[in-house]
């Protein structure tokens, strides 16, 4: 039976954010899906003239969703929603029969808030009203887009009733002949010149330098718009917020031709290296000018993009002094050192940026631009606000989405820097990714590379002392920390494995190349249950508490189950040729290039030497356990440190800190490992299942890496 809640017809912000992680985890589009309901397709029987009933919707869901089951209560009070929206709607309109709802605008609402461009959106909802095929919509199917269009925006947190006003407004223009009809033309050449519109729509890039980059904000203080000069009223996100030079307006303002965006290039060869500040209206909040040192009123005066400087109106003038791009100019890359060339000048396609120049980077003396990769699916929303906000502390041009191509075209943009950094924003898998780019790219100087750790694990990211994971402090002091850290190298090992049976049908191998550690046993049994699960029930595992309550149900099921007990009879390794002595009550095996794992487990442990020990001098491989007790653990001294585990309570012990260390087994440079049965292993976190095999690990690189400076005395992880 419905609760109370579900026959209301409304959502909550939990229903919503939980449908939103459902969307994000589906790869279907909406205009895909929904034509496995009209007439012809799958789900044809399913629908009742345009209409679904309550079977039809569930099935529409999951479908679209990719999901084996969704909840019933939820989907009840998802189709109550809709039913609700159509009682609520304009008594003109037709309300479908039998309590169902009408395809269409569950389409429409669910195209509204899934990714995609905002050109292919309008054409698409444009497309779904006009059921005749005529090329032309009335007023009544205008009136239901906007109405789906304003339900997607209220639960995004818009301010419904100033975002109205601002459609009927478009609509209004776009039907210059007032026939009371659109074509598809004036549809979508009216929609793109909507900015409220394009952002509810999703518009992710400047089609042009000087364009903003708009996000919808809430303003927790007074704050006014740049067109009208008034203030910004209401209780959700009262209007426009530019991303890279922080210009504010209302929803309905930003349609009045607002000042440009600062510029991210100079146009011509002659503008190159002339220093000039680029002045944007702010609301300056009684700061002081820094010319006449007296306060600045609200709205009048401008605030410089590049070096924060403020001014009144009357104290801008042009080019004097020069714009030194203030505290962050060891990082910042100016727009004065950025020029177009002729695509006879730069034929390489990777040169065309996203908004159609061919750029290039002139010589820069005595600064280190940094160059910035961003995963906006790391650690859940994090990595989206972490790239909004690097688009307003640096240039655009140097802040690259590794969801829009990866990293190559940011590496090809920066290839001709003789000095520069670069700051990866993501979690070990992420940071591996640009290592592999970076060994692939034909680039004159490796440049270092420093981590910004999003979600959970960054085992790399801990041990190069730039902590588990982003809280949330300002990118400033992350950005101070990455100018005063220093450059190390970081040994990286080519993985191969080959079957011993070509014929046998196991996992794909994730990786090739191990940056962190390999394992196989007991921890690699968790983490491939773990992920099967992940990738089977996705809608489980939409929060960091869920993941890690469902990791330790896994590890709870592993220390009953015991899989991997008598590892030894299972596998033999040697190590440079040296083979292993294993003990009987070994489950798992842990090859460590990094004293991380698991999240911050230290599995070789500290190194303590006591008098009259055996001191370990550095050879190709030691295997003796009292010189092993003194064995230290370096990232760059090309050795790798092989560990044994007893179980997962063993596990447990050193991540909690109960136990110093796993057993200690051997350091060397070379490890093979021969395997009898299937055994489930893992490279850096990602875990597959393997049948027999020969896994042969050897030192192939070393890459630059930036560690932090040391906040206070530690023994965890000592640097020479």
């Amino acid at each position: 039976m419905a609760s109370a809640d579900d026959t209301e017809g409304t959502l909550t912000p939990v229903d919503f954010i939980q449908l939103q992680h459902y969307m994000e985890e589906s790869s279907l589009r909406v205009k895909d899906v929904i034509k496995e309901f009209h007439p012809g397709g799958r789900y044809a029987k399913h629908t009742s003239g345009e209409c679904l009933h309550l079977e039809g919707f569930c099935l529409f869901l999951k479908t679209y969703l990719e999901v084996e089951s969704f909840p019933p209560n939820f989907c009840q009070k998802l189709f109550n929603y809709f039913q609700q929206a159509e009682l609520d709607g304009s008594p003109k309109r037709s309300t479908p029969h039998g309590g169902g709802v009408f395809l269409r605008d569950v389409s429409c609402y669910f195209s509204v808030l899934e990714e995609g461009q905002p050109r292919e959106k309008l054409e698409f909802t444009f497309k779904l009203y006009d059921k005749d095929g005529n090329g032309l919509l009335d007023s009544s199917e205008v009136d239901r887009i906007i109405a789906q269009m304003m339900r997607a925006a209220d639960y995004l947190g818009w301010d419904v009733t100033e975002l109205r006003p601002v459609l009927k407004d478009m609509m209004t223009a776009i039907d210059v002949d007032d026939s009371g009809t659109v074509n598809l033309e004036e549809w979508v050449k009216g929609g793109m010149n909507n900015v409220p519109l394009l952002v509810l729509l999703g518009l992710r890039m400047t089609e042009k330098d000087g364009q903003h980059i708009w996000r919808l904000k809430h303003f927790n203080k007074p704050t006014y718009c740049g067109v009208c000069e008034n203030m910004l009223l209401g209780l959700g996100k009262q209007g426009l917020y530019c991303n890279c030079c922080a210009y504010t307006v209302h929803n309905q303002c930003a349609n009045k031709n607002p000042e440009p965006c600062a510029r991210t290039f100079v146009k011509t060869k002659e503008e190159i290296g002339k220093a000039t500040h680029d002045w944007i209206r702010a609301d300056c909040n009684a700061s002081k000018c820094q010319v006449c040192f007296k306060k600045i009123k609200t709205l009048a005066g401008k605030h410089c993009v590049w070096c924060q400087e403020m001014r009144h109106d009357e104290c801008v003038v042009p080019g004097v002094p020069k714009c030194d791009c203030g505290d962050l100019k060891d990082h910042i890359l100016p727009p004065w050192v950025i020029y177009p060339v002729s695509k006879e000048e730069d034929t390489n396609l990777l040169s065309v940026t996203p908004d159609g120049h061919i750029l290039q980077i002139a010589p820069i003396l005595d600064t280190h631009p940094l160059l910035v990769f961003v995963n906006p699916k790391s650690g859940g929303k994090q990595g989206e606000r972490v790239l909004r906000k690097f688009q307003g502390l640096l240039n655009p041009r140097q802040v690259y989405n590794l969801s829009n191509g990866g990293p190559i075209r940011g590496l090809h943009f920066f290839r001709n820097l003789r000095q520069f950094k670069i700051l990866v924003c993501g979690g070990d898998g992420t940071v591996g990714w640009l290592l592999d780019a970076i060994d692939k790219m034909n680039i004159s100087v490796h440049p270092p590379v420093a981590v910004l750790p999003l979600g959970t694990g960054n085992d790399m990211a801990r041990c190069l002392r730039w902590g588990g994971g982003y809280e949330g402090s300002d990118l400033k002091e992350v950005l101070k920390e990455v100018k005063d850290s220093r450059q190390i190298p970081l040994d990286r090992w080519s993985i191969k494995v080959t079957p011993k049976n070509p014929q046998d049908a196991g996992d794909p191998v994730p990786y090739e190349i191990m940056n962190n550690y390999f394992s196989i046993g007991v921890d690699a049994s968790i983490a491939h249950r773990f992920h099967s699960m992940r990738e089977k029930h996705p809608q489980k595992f939409n929060s960091r508490m869920k993941n890690k309550l469902m990791y330790f149900e896994y590890a709870t099921s592993e220390s009953f189950s015991s899989s991997c007990k008598n590892l030894k009879d299972c596998l033999s390794i040697t190590c440079c040729g040296k083979p292993l002595n294993l003990c009987n009550s070994l489950e798992g095996i842990a090859v460590l290039n990094i004293p991380s794992m698991h999240g911050g487990s230290n599995l070789w442990g500290e190194s303590k030497k006591t008098d009259g020990a055996p001191e370990a001098v550095h050879s190709e491989v030691i295997t003796d356990h009292e010189l092993l007790k003194t064995a230290t653990q370096d990232i760059s001294d090309k050795r790798l440190e092989v560990v044994g585990l007893e179980g997962v309570l063993e596990m447990g012990q050193i991540y909690t800190g109960l136990k110093s260390a796993g057993h200690r087994l051997a350091q060397t440079s070379e490890i093979t490992i021969s395997t009898a049965k299937a055994l489930p292993m893992q490279i850096d976190g990602e875990p597959w299942m393997q049948p027999p095999c020969e896994i042969k690990i050897t030192h192939k690189s070393q890459a630059a890496m930036l560690v932090a400076a040391p906040t206070k005395p530690s023994s965890f992880f000592q640097f020479k």
